[in-house]
């Protein structure tokens, strides 16, 4: 497998476990293929980033748009054709979808006014869930997919757990881990796994939008056997071992970034074995 025709595309890539992810699969010597939705205010740091990865001598594209948006994903898909196209043999390796952008907002209230609209609730389950879909249709319409590659999404315990306000991030979660194993299902002939990692609760943009956010952080450092939190970091470690050659047999799972957060419960253990 020669790296330098095995691009990585990022829906997310300015921020949290994009950008985090982004370094360390460039660091692995991967091209580059960075989406993310800036205003003004954080482009210099998107241009740090852009630094930081072509430091590592490997091709950078960025696109500044809407991943969600159908006529942006177009155009990007047109840029990449030209790009493969003046490349042969090169195409995607590696899709990592991290977008985080939804409404928080309850599904039922006292005053109509106050509950989610169906516009947001279609809104969230398009940008968290769906898009993941609709890059693969056109990747793999485009025959830009690369054989044996992977395909990986961020989802959380929020598929499966629930808070205030959490309802339609929680109906979309689940739904991105039902895709992960109909896309595997469905890729399976060109041997591309697909796979959500579940990660811990994280310090990043997307968790401090949350309500109560510092409740959350405050449960996870107590219920987390490490008593840290995740760190962007730690999942991109794990995504450097999933699109290594040797993780193939890895497919159609939901794989726990956590350091066992969502699995043990030790809120009531003071940490002593005796």
């Amino acid at each position: 497998m020669n790296k330098e025709q095995c691009y990585a595309l990022i829906l997310g890539a300015s921020s949290g476990f994009g950008r985090a992810a982004a370094l360390a699969l460039a660091a692995e010597g991967y091209p580059i293929i960075g989406v993310h939705l800036d205003r003004a205010a954080t482009l210099p740091a998107v241009e740090e980033l852009k630094s930081k990865i072509q430091s590592y001598g490997v091709r950078t594209l960025f696109f500044n748009a809407n991943a969600a948006d159908a006529a942006r994903r177009a155009e990007i898909i047109a840029a990449l054709r030209t790009e493969f196209s003046e490349r042969p043999g090169s195409g995607v390796y590696v899709v990592l979808h991290s977008l985080a952008f939804g409404s928080l907002r309850p599904l039922v209230a006292p005053s109509r006014e106050d509950a989610i609209t169906q516009s947001q609730l279609e809104m969230t389950l398009d940008v968290m869930a769906n898009s993941l879909v609709y890059w693969v249709q056109d990747l793999y319409a485009e025959g830009m997919l690369l054989r044996r590659g992977r395909i990986l999404s961020l989802t959380s315990a929020g598929s499966h757990r629930n808070l205030p306000m959490y309802g339609a991030v929680s109906a979309a979660k689940a739904a991105l881990e039902s895709y992960t194993r109909q896309l595997a299902l469905e890729l399976a002939p060109m041997e591309i796994t697909v796979n959500a990692i579940r990660a811990g609760v994280t310090d990043t943009p997307a968790l401090r939008k949350i309500p109560g956010n510092e409740r959350l952080i405050a449960n996870a450092l107590m219920r987390n056997p490490n008593h840290r939190l995740t760190t962007p970091e730690d999942v991109a470690a794990i995504i450097t071992l999933l699109v290594r050659p040797e993780a193939q047999w890895i497919n159609a799972h939901v794989l726990g970034a956590d350091g066992g957060e969502d699995a043990i419960d030790i809120t009531w253990w003071d940490g002593n074995a005796s």
